[in-house]
C-alpha cells in the first residue's frame, strides 16, 4: 500500500509546484492540495490499521514528505507535521483515539508542543489555558496537540504533558505574516480555561521512554520508536526535500544559462560550477542517508525487543540537526551560484532559500544543544533529559 500512496503523491507534485505562489498569497496551503493528499492515503501512512490506517514504514512516510517538499516547501512542511500526528495519537488512551477517529478516520490534528500553556490538576483531568505559537497547518485540522506544564494545587510543576484539544475548545489567531514557509499558516492557538480529561493527555516522560497507553491496542513495532527521533526527523526531512528541489532547478538553470560577463560562456562549462554541484549533491545525499540509516537502526532494536541505546538516540539527534545544516548549506551554495534569474518571483530556488532558513529556526534544529548532548555522553558524562 505504501508504494501506491507514493505513486499517487508523485502524480500530484507538478500541481503542488504550480500552486506554490497561491500558497504564499493565501498564507495557507490551498485546501484542494490537502484534500488531494488525503485522497492518496498519505495522512493514513502512520495511522493505526484499526482506524483505516496503514501502519507503514516511517521511511516511506519520510520519502513522500521529501518529494512533496521538493515541489513546494510549505506543502512539504505541513504534510510532514500533520502526517506525523497520527503516530502520536496512537499512543494516547483508547478513549482519546476513539474521539479523534471513531466517526471520521480522516480527522487531522495540528500541534504546538512548546509548554507555553498551563494546566492545573483537578478531579478527573486538568484545567488548561494559554497561548501557543507556530501551529503549522492548523486551518486543515479539527484537533490540536498542545504542550503544557502541569501544576498541582500548591503551584508546583509536576509533569510536562501533551494535551489533545477539540476544535470547539480553541481559537486560531491569524498572525502568520512571514518571509519563509509563508504557506504553512503556522498561526497561534489560544485556549481559554477548559477542562481536559486525563485520557486526553500524554506524559512526555512516558513518550521519552517509548511508552504510551495506546500500545495496548496498537501493538505494531511502529509505535515503539522514540518520539523525539520521529518528530525531529519530521522537521529536517522537508528541508532536505527543499534542497533536493533546489538542486534540480539549479542544474536545469545552469544548463540553459549563458554568462554574458564571460563572453557568452555556458555556465555548465564552468569547472567551478561542476565542483559546486558535486559538493552540494554530496551534502544532500549525506543528510538523507544518515536520517534513514539511523531510523533503520532504531527499528532493528525494536524488532528484536531490545531497548534502543541512549547513544543511538543521541546519534539520531546529532545527524538530524547536522542534516538540516547540510541541506541549508547546499541550498545557499546553489542559490549563490545561480545568477540573477534565481531572484525572480516564482522560481523554486529563491523560495527554497527562504523556506529552508525559516525551517532552520525551529527548536528541533537547535544544533548546539543536540551536539553537546551527544558529546557529553561520548565522554561519559550524564545529561539532563532533553529532546532525544
Amino acid at each position: 500500500m505504501s508504494k501506491q500512496v507514493l505513486d499517487a503523491v508523485r502524480d500530484l507534485l507538478p500541481t503542488f509546484r504550480e500552486r506554490a505562489d497561491e500558497a504564499e498569497k493565501l498564507r495557507q496551503v490551498p485546501e484542494a492540495s490537502v484534500k488531494a493528499l488525503e485522497e492518496t492515503g498519505f495522512f493514513r501512512l502512520l495511522q493505526p490499521k484499526r482506524f483505516d490506517g496503514f501502519e507503514a514504514d516511517p521511511v516511506d512516510f519520510y520519502t513522500a514528505v521529501k518529494e512533496i517538499a521538493g515541489a513546494d516547501g510549505s506543502t512539504g512542511w505541513i504534510s510532514s507535521v500533520l502526517g506525523i500526528h497520527p503516530w502520536q495519537v496512537a499512543l494516547f488512551p483508547d478513549e482519546a483515539q476513539q474521539a479523534v477517529w471513531g466517526s471520521d478516520t480522516n480527522t487531522r490534528l495540528s500541534s504546538s508542543y512548546a509548554p507555553t500553556g498551563k494546566a492545573v490538576q483537578t478531579e478527573g483531568g486538568y484545567l488548561l489555558s494559554g497561548k501557543w505559537s507556530f501551529s503549522s497547518g492548523s486551518a486543515h485540522a479539527t484537533w490540536v496537540l498542545l504542550g503544557g506544564l502541569v501544576f498541582n494545587a500548591e503551584g508546583q510543576v509536576v509533569d510536562f504533558k501533551t494535551f489533545m484539544v477539540p476544535r470547539d475548545k480553541y481559537e486560531i489567531v491569524d498572525v502568520w505574516n512571514v518571509v519563509g514557509l509563508r504557506g504553512t499558516g503556522s498561526n497561534d492557538i489560544v485556549v481559554e480555561e477548559t477542562f481536559i480529561p486525563e485520557a486526553f493527555t500524554l506524559s512526555m516522560s512516558d513518550t521519552g521512554r517509548c511508552y504510551g497507553p495506546g500500545q495496548t491496542e496498537n501493538t505494531s513495532d511502529l509505535y515503539r520508536l522514540p518520539f523525539h527521533s520521529l518528530f525531529t526527523t519530521t522537521i529536517t526531512t522537508p528541508i532536505v526535500g527543499m534542497a533536493t528541489g533546489a538542486y534540480a532547478e539549479h542544474v536545469e538553470m545552469q544548463q540553459k544559462r549563458v554568462r554574458a560577463a564571460y563572453l557568452g560562456e555556458k555556465a555548465s562549462s564552468d569547472p567551478f560550477a561542476a565542483v559546486r554541484i558535486a559538493r552540494a549533491g554530496s551534502d544532500i545525499d549525506a543528510a538523507w542517508a544518515l536520517l534513514l540509516s539511523n531510523i533503520r537502526d532504531e527499528q532493528a532494536y525494536v524488532a528484536r525487543g531490545e531497548q534502543i541505546p541512549l547513544q543511538l538516540r543521541l546519534k539520531v539527534r546529532r545527524d538530524q540537526v547536522l542534516g538540516t545544516q547540510r541541506a541549508i548549506d547546499a541550498i545557499d551554495a546553489l542559490f549563490e551560484a545561480s545568477g540573477g534569474r534565481a531572484l525572480a518571483e516564482g522560481t523554486y530556488l529563491q523560495r527554497a532559500w527562504r523556506d529552508s532558513h525559516a525551517g532552520r529556526v525551529h527548536a528541533a534544529n537547535d544544533p548546539e544543544r543536540a551536539l553537546k548532548m551527544f558529546g557529553d555522553v561520548e565522554f561519559g558524562h550524564k545529561i539532563d533529559p532533553g529532546m532525544y
